[in-house]
């Protein structure tokens, strides 16, 4: 089996062996029905994926790897907050009449701040310094932005990226404050894989290893079933991603810039509900 899928099950299997509940808490997620939606997480959990050995992308079930990179590139390419820039419907519940997200994710990152070599956008920035700074260890980004949290529809879950280059290769952490773990835990780490692959690629380095670090690490009360239904899947091996070599600037990068080859996967009948 993948490596991906060994994480992901020792992920889930602990957090149901010795997971806390929530059931005892009023908490703010909720179902389409209005019902509370309770949880059982675990705290600071850590996996690290090592990208020179294999990308890490579930088999045990299948994650939409094209529509991963097409909200990633909404949010660091584009830089936007508005869902009719994007082409899947993931984020409609946390958008308004107009489409827009208010001040949240892509609008954080292209915000520009004043540096002593001049303004930039946080990826912009990092760019720069991947280029120019490479020994830095301030290469990074964070959009908790205090400041703007009460026009956000959604606070951000996954929210500050560390780069760092040690020799030849570009390593990352990614923080990540709350994770639905069945349905966006592989999503996020397909995501931010692919983004330290691509500023590695334009920056002149080889991808090497990202860490996911979760302060809540969670599973929905209604996903229980689903989540042992998943993990008793059959497991097969990773896929090999092909990344187009003639892409040297960060936004030239397209969704069609990313293959993946030899990706089985086990389908889910089941719909995932998703708690707002």
């Amino acid at each position: 089996m993948s490596r991906a899928d060994e994480i992901f099950v020792q992920n889930m299997q602990d957090i149901m062996e010795n997971g806390y509940w929530d059931t005892e808490l009023d908490v703010r997620p909720r179902w389409e029905d209005g019902t509370p939606a309770h949880t059982v997480k675990k705290f600071g959990i850590v996996n690290r994926y090592n990208l020179q050995e294999e990308f890490p992308i579930l088999t045990i079930r299948r994650t939409a790897f094209r529509s991963c990179v097409d909200e990633l590139l909404w949010i660091w390419q584009k830089k936007s907050n508005n869902i009719h820039d994007l082409n899947s419907h993931i984020w409609d519940s946390w958008a308004d009449e107009n489409g827009s997200i208010g001040k949240a994710y892509g609008y954080q990152l292209g915000v520009k701040h004043k540096y002593k070599e001049g303004e930039f956008d946080q990826v912009d920035r990092v760019l720069y310094d991947l280029k120019h700074n490479p020994a830095s260890r301030r290469i990074m980004t964070n959009i908790y932005n205090f400041q703007d949290l009460h026009e956000m529809g959604l606070y951000p879950c996954a929210y500050s990226m560390t780069f760092n280059v040690s020799g030849d290769t570009l390593n990352g952490i990614l923080n990540q404050r709350s994770n639905d773990m069945l349905t966006a835990n592989n999503w996020n780490v397909v995501q931010y894989a692919i983004l330290l692959i691509m500023m590695a690629q334009v920056s002149g380095l080889k991808a090497g290893e990202l860490v996911h670090v979760i302060a809540d690490a969670h599973i929905y009360d209604r996903h229980i079933p689903l989540v042992k239904e998943v993990l008793a899947k059959p497991r097969h091996k990773a896929p090999k991603l092909i990344v187009d070599p003639n892409v040297k600037n960060f936004y030239d990068f397209t969704v069609d810039s990313f293959q993946l080859v030899d990706y089985e996967y086990e389908k889910l009948e089941s719909k995932i509900p998703v708690a707002i």
